[in-house]
């Protein structure tokens, strides 16, 4: 039988980009309830300015509180500061993020697509000799908000000079939500002929409804792991109309019912879900905690 592993992303991309901010003790709640969904793998915070993502301003207080053994923990990063502080919070892997177009990593990183590579070249070895797992993430390698299309060409450009850096993992990110399954099929072919032997993850938004298809998609040309984000929250706060992440327990109803295995119990997935919706105060996008499972 078919396998994915999917990594749990609310903790981080889920919510940096909601109105509420969490107290530590809430976000440690939240992540007890999704480690008890057999997931392994949890994106649990960003190592970025406080100043502008105060959602999560108390990286180091929460990974100072982490249970340690069963669940990976994954800090993203985008620079070199952001590499020192996730060392010392002793996270388990770092994501680095290296953006496609220019105009988007200056407005989100400050510097350059090149100058990126340059930095993650950097991060790869500093990150590896501390003992870290490296994954590379290529954002807005679907589309830019600023720059618009963006060629698979122009991605794999990118992928083959950061695969130099031997990467324990790529990621490809649909960072606004405009991909389409006939782009995760080209994608899929730039990353087997860029990154040949790297496993592959894969990073879904269903800003335009297209995200799920999309998951699909890419399990059926191999993914290694998939992202997505309890209740379907989350986005890029520096991409203009930036909505949810693929929701998990969605991800998980479309996986298990097609046949595919990942680990995890969808039904654990609901107090979880349930703790997100009230400690954010509003429902949360996914569907599958509307409707309930089939059969129920």
């Amino acid at each position: 039988m078919q396998s994915v592993q999917v990594v749990e992303v609310a903790p981080r991309d889920g919510l940096q980009n909601e109105r509420a901010i969490l107290p530590t003790e809430a976000k440690l709640e939240l992540i007890t309830a999704l480690a008890a969904t057999g997931v392994r793998r949890i994106e649990v915070t960003s190592f970025v300015s406080q100043a502008r993502v105060p959602q999560l301003a108390d990286s180091e207080a929460l990974c100072a509180r982490l249970p340690r053994g069963r669940v990976s923990w994954i800090g993203l990063v985008l620079n070199e500061r952001g590499l020192d502080r996730a060392i010392r919070a002793g996270v388990d892997e770092v994501n680095v993020v290296v953006v496609a177009t220019n105009r988007f990593s200056e407005r989100n990183q400050g510097v350059s697509t090149a100058g990126a590579i340059a930095a993650w070249e950097r991060m790869a070895v500093r990150a590896t000799q501390a003992g870290l797992r490296t994954t590379v993430t290529i954002a807005a390698a679907f589309g830019c908000p600023f720059e618009g299309e963006v060629a698979p060409e122009r991605v794999a450009a990118v992928l083959r000079q950061c695969v130099q850096a031997q990467p324990d993992e790529v990621a490809l990110a649909d960072t606004i939500g405009v991909g389409v399954p006939a782009g995760v099929r080209a994608l899929a072919d730039v990353a087997a002929d860029a990154a040949p032997g790297i496993p592959l993850r894969w990073h879904f938004h269903n800003t335009r409804n297209t995200g799920y298809a999309n998951a699909i998609t890419a399990v059926e040309r191999g993914a290694a792991a998939l992202d997505a984000s309890a209740g379907g929250i989350g986005g890029c706060p520096f991409a203009p109309a930036a909505t949810g992440n693929i929701a998990t327990e969605d991800l998980l109803y479309l996986l298990h019912r097609s046949g595919v295995q990942t680990g995890m119990s969808l039904p654990a997935l609901e107090p979880a879900t349930s703790l997100l919706a009230g400690a954010l105060g509003t429902p949360v996008p996914g569907l599958l905690s509307r409707a309930g499972p089939f059969p129920g």
